[in-house]
């Protein structure tokens, strides 16, 4: 398994469509951008504003470039309008471990069920596609609505990493809880009682 095994990776279901990020998706995310800037509040990469999404969206190209990171769009169907982001990064072949995250959603798809059939989607392609052993989250300790999200899914919770990185634009660190799923997670339970949830 390498990295151009995922290059036009899309992801489908009957709700959401997961299709490679790119640039050019700019006026595609910028009304969250420009109207919903409390998206980010939690996260170390921001795209508040026009100068940050440029950034965010060269970054995370350029983070596929460089075969680290997979970037998504997501697209809801039911709405028939693009909702949010999300990808895999540090992405370990050899290991085979990758982590999930830079998950965001416009104000008006959270609470929908579209994260759940995301989720599904990312960890059926990672366990079942991409052979992985583990997939990893990362929060910050104090971001009660994500760690909520990922427990639903099935998470388990390995840990706090203490003063673990520099909250944005701020001296002060934050700690970064840790949890995971694993291919026989996935396969004994996770998968089944996820897709269940799926509405």
């Amino acid at each position: 398994m390498d990295f151009n095994f995922m290059q036009n990776t899309i992801l489908e279901d009957d709700v959401v469509i997961l299709r490679p990020l790119q640039e050019t998706d700019f006026d595609n995310l910028l009304p969250f951008s420009i109207n919903e800037p409390d998206t980010w509040f939690y996260s170390l990469v921001r795209a508040n504003g026009k100068e940050n999404l440029t950034q965010y969206l060269k970054s995370a190209v350029q983070g596929r470039d460089n075969e680290s990171e997979f970037p998504f769009i997501v697209f809801d169907k039911r709405t028939n309008s693009y909702a949010g982001s999300t990808r895999f990064y540090d992405i370990n072949f050899q290991y085979k471990t990758l982590l999930l995250g830079f998950t965001w959603y416009g104000e008006q798809f959270r609470g929908t069920g579209l994260n759940k059939h995301c989720k599904f989607l990312l960890l059926q392609y990672a366990f079942e596609s991409l052979n992985m052993e583990r997939v990893e989250f990362r929060a910050d300790n104090s971001n009660t609505r994500s760690i909520a999200a990922m427990k639903s899914i099935g998470c388990v919770v390995e840990g706090v990493l203490r003063n673990h990185m520099p909250t944005h634009g701020s001296e002060i660190r934050r700690d970064s809880i840790v949890l995971s799923i694993l291919k026989k997670d996935w396969f004994e339970s996770v998968k089944q009682k996820l897709k269940a949830s799926l509405v």
